[in-house]
């Protein structure tokens, strides 16, 4: 079912994106969000590596549609590309939010927002690390994979945010065995340390027909 989301929906999807962004906006500032290595799968770690071979499905684009789960530092100016090397953002710079669902053609498209709530700008470049897990840490399903692209390199300044899409197909559809989780973790580009991000979104795949979840790189935040 993943092979059904095309780049068509990029237009979409980020007119309604803006709409997040400006939510985000209007809610004010919002915490660092600390890592979690705790409950963070071994596999979890973030990279900037080139996708993950055998992906076969179109490259989702899912900027936010609608009110994530908690609100984000003030907007401040556009990021922009090509920043210094060795200024990465790290795990306790940023916070990790979910915007909402935007479904289409069986899958279910979630963007997973990154603040920078630093005071320094720093930078992203590359794909999440990203599992899926229950109250006791435990992982569920496989490892995501990464949706071919060539991720930028985003500079964030305090405030800003970048975004990465996940995609599935709707277990409801496809007959893949689900799975309700506790949790989403989110681990930054060349960090260990996750975040931790509730998830109310229900069941995802974890097994059997159509059970891949992807991922897409890291993008600067629409509407910046």
């Amino acid at each position: 079912m993943a092979n059904t989301y095309r780049s068509g929906h990029r237009a979409a999807l980020l007119a309604g994106a803006a709409a997040v962004l400006s939510l985000l906006t209007a809610c004010g500032g919002g915490g660092g969000g600390g890592g979690n290595s705790a409950t963070s799968p071994s596999t979890l770690p973030g990279t900037a590596a080139p996708a993950t071979s055998g992906v076969t499905s179109a490259t989702p684009s899912v900027p936010p549609s609608a009110g994530p789960t908690t609100s984000t530092p003030a907007h401040t100016p556009s990021p922009t590309a090509s920043p210094a090397a060795g200024s990465r953002c790290h795990t306790s710079e940023l916070e990790a939010v979910l915007g909402r669902n935007d479904p289409g053609a069986g899958q279910e498209n979630f963007p997973v927002i990154l603040t920078n709530t630093s005071s320094r700008t720093c930078t992203i470049h590359g794909y999440p690390g990203a599992a899926f897990v229950d109250a006791a840490g435990k992982q569920l399903g496989r490892d995501p994979e990464r949706s071919p692209g060539t991720p930028p390199t985003v500079r964030l300044a305090p405030g800003q945010n970048v975004w990465s899409g996940i995609t599935f197909a709707n277990p409801k559809i496809s007959g893949a065995r689900a799975a309700v989780p506790d949790a989403l973790l989110v681990t930054p580009p060349d960090e260990r340390d996750p975040l931790k991000v509730s998830w109310s979104a229900g069941e995802v795949p974890v097994s059997g027909n159509e059970s891949t979840v992807f991922l897409t790189a890291f993008d600067q935040g629409p509407g910046s």
